[in-house]
Formats: structure tokens, C-alpha cells, sequence
């Protein structure tokens, strides 16, 4: 029953590398060429839900004292397909910078004066933060003299009592 496991384990391992290769290129891709290649990942990665559920009904079989060992091995292979099928929903809209120029209609100086922009609100704030702090500290000498001067004060009325 092992050797079964060992096989699937085998087909997972090609598969995903098959489909790590593929994700890596549908952003680089356009038209038909990117739909073909995506409902191929799309497949194996089908091929791969349906490996994973042979692994699980192969692991029922193995006596009990064997299956720890073969449970976290599944359980990294679902892991490994979870970030696959997140990798693929990424590769699917992602856009070369290209694209995403053009359609957003960037240039370069438009980034350049979004960063000039980005960094003049950047030092406002942090002047402003100053300020706050410097505010604070003022207010908190305050409270410190106006109980210094009514601890002096009702000393002065403590002296005066007969």
C-alpha cells in the first residue's frame, strides 16, 4: 500500500512542478494563447485535488501505527496545493508593467511626481508630529507647575492657621 502512496507522491511532485513552470509564464502571456494555458493549469490542478484524494483513501489502508508519518506528508502536499491554486489566481490577473502602464496610463513622470508628492506630505506630517509632541510636553509642565503652585499654596494656609 505504501508503494501506492510512493507512486501518487511521484505524480504529485511532477505535476506540480509542471504547473509551478506554467503559472510562472500566464503572466506573460495574452489572448488565446493565456486562456489555453490557463484552463490547462486549471486541469492539472484537478488532476492534483483528485491525487491528493487517492494519498487520503491510501493512508485509510496503512495500520495505524504507519500513519502519522504519511498524514503529514499528505498534510504539507495540501499545503503545497493551497499556495499553488493562490499562485494561479495571482498569475491570472497579473499584468506585465507594460500592460499595466497602458492601461492605467502611467509614464514615468507621473510616478516621479506622485513620489516628489508622497514625500513633501511625507515631511508635513512628520513636522506636525513634532509639533504634537512638543505640545504635549508643554501641557504636561504645566500640570506639573500648577500642582506645584497649589501644593505651595495651601502649605501657605496650613502656616496661617492658628
Amino acid at each position: 500500500m505504501s508503494s501506492d502512496f510512493e507512486a501518487y507522491e511521484q505524480d504529485f511532485g511532477t505535476l506540480t512542478a509542471e504547473i509551478t513552470n506554467k503559472i510562472g509564464r500566464i503572466p506573460k502571456l495574452a489572448g488565446e494563447e493565456k486562456t489555453q494555458l490557463v484552463l490547462n493549469v486549471d486541469k492539472q490542478l484537478e488532476e492534483v485535488r483528485e491525487l491528493l484524494e487517492q494519498m487520503d483513501l491510501e493512508i485509510r489502508e496503512i495500520p495505524i501505527q504507519s500513519r502519522g508519518m504519511y498524514n503529514s506528508r499528505l498534510k504539507s502536499y495540501k499545503q503545497e496545493m493551497e499556495k499553488l491554486e493562490k499562485d494561479f489566481k495571482r498569475s491570472r490577473i497579473a499584468y506585465s508593467d507594460e500592460v499595466r502602464n497602458e492601461l492605467l496610463g502611467d509614464d514615468g513622470s507621473s510616478s516621479e511626481s506622485q513620489r516628489a508628492h508622497l514625500l513633501d506630505n511625507t515631511e508635513r506630517l512628520e513636522r506636525s508630529s513634532r509639533r504634537l509632541e512638543a505640545g504635549y510636553q508643554i501641557g504636561g509642565e504645566r500640570q506639573q507647575i500648577v500642582s506645584l503652585v497649589c501644593t505651595v499654596k495651601r502649605e501657605r494656609e496650613w502656616k496661617k492657621m492658628p
